[in-house]
């Protein structure tokens, strides 16, 4: 099977490459150190040519309201020379309770991006991940100083991008669900309580204060991240640490 892997030099997108040429697949990735730009559409033809399936891993370079543009453009132009190069199976990695937190651009943003697949010409599946466990320290260095770090007490279920993508390639070769599979981590906590187990894990002396006004994930209202029905991933928090 030829797959065709936007964004597939990144996090999510190299380990989904790998995964699945050691599969036996004919996984391809395509990024713009590959010469392929999916907001102006330079080599995105010949990127899809002969594609079974497209595995869209691209992500805004911004968190604004500038996403949405990008998502907008980027998704017209895939989802035409996808169409067009006869592609059976559209992939699609979002975040699980992408459509219920409006108060973030950037969450909006990926709720167009899934709308637009789902309207679209082709079969589709959409794979929602929990938050990953690779972002905790960027989460936690958005409102820390040199003394302590302010975090809200937001239900987090973490996942490991190794599990991710796994989830990835194994719905890439299946038949398209034409909806939504949700997949998490094993374990939920506060985020304020992940910070506390991260920092002393690490050997961080840094206090965490519990702010519920602090960063992104203070604007998240309830366990929306969480989804305890989720396919859950194997790796826990404490291994992936160590």
């Amino acid at each position: 099977m030829k797959i065709a892997v936007m964004g597939g030099t990144g996090l999510i997108g190299s380990q989904v490459v790998g995964k699945l040429n050691a599969a036996g697949h004919q996984a391809v990735p395509h990024s713009p150190s590959t010469g392929v730009d999916i907001i102006s559409g330079e080599g995105l033809d010949e990127a899809v040519a002969g594609a079974d399936v497209v595995v869209n891993l691209t992500n805004s370079p911004t968190f604004d309201e500038a996403s949405l543009d990008f998502f907008q453009t980027s998704m017209d132009n895939l989802l035409a020379a996808a169409h067009k190069a006869g592609v059976g199976h559209f992939v699609l990695l979002s975040i699980v309770g992408v459509d219920q937190v409006p108060e973030l651009d950037y969450y909006r943003a990926k709720a167009l991006q899934e709308q637009l697949l789902a309207s679209g010409p082709i079969p589709y599946s959409i794979v929602r991940a929990t938050q990953f466990m690779e972002f905790i320290d960027a989460v936690m260095s958005w409102t820390a100083d040199d003394n302590t770090v302010r975090l809200p007490a937001t239900p987090i279920q973490p996942i490991a991008a190794n599990d991710v993508a796994d989830a990835v390639a194994e719905v890439a070769v299946g038949a398209p669900l034409n909806g939504i599979r949700n997949i998490g981590g094993p374990e939920i906590f506060a985020l304020d309580e992940l910070g506390r187990i991260t920092l002393s894990r690490k050997g961080d002396h840094r206090t965490v204060v519990t702010d519920p006004t602090a960063g992104t994930f203070a604007a998240v209202k309830g366990d929306v991240l969480t989804d305890k029905n989720a396919h859950l991933a194997p790796t826990r928090y404490a291994d992936w640490l160590s």
